[in-house]
């Protein structure tokens, strides 16, 4: 099974840009919606809508609460992911490239 979300998860990432230095991906799920484990390299996201979620990776589960409108770097990392909130999540993560 790819670890790629946007083959992994079709149906809530889309590449929305790509070149030789950044990967650009939309995401969007609606409240109760799972994501199967995949992995993201080192990335900014910025929401586009609030939301609440659980990721889990391994035996390890941490909940994360969002406002719209945050800019944040995230470090490499694999999970699967539940929105556990009663919003939409709307989110777009710049994949930096070796």
């Amino acid at each position: 099974m790819s670890m790629d979300p946007a083959v992994s998860n079709p149906e809530s990432y889309q590449v929305i840009f790509e070149n030789d230095r950044v990967r650009v991906l939309e995401y969007r799920d609606r409240p109760g919606h799972r994501t199967t484990p995949h992995a993201h390299p080192d990335s900014v996201m910025y929401t586009l809508s609030g939301f609440r979620r659980r990721l889990i990776s391994g035996d390890q589960e941490r909940e994360v609460e969002l406002e719209a409108g945050q800019a944040m770097w995230l470090s490499a990392q694999q999970h699967a992911g539940h929105n556990i909130g009663d919003t939409e999540t709307h989110v777009l993560f710049v994949e930096l490239k070796p």
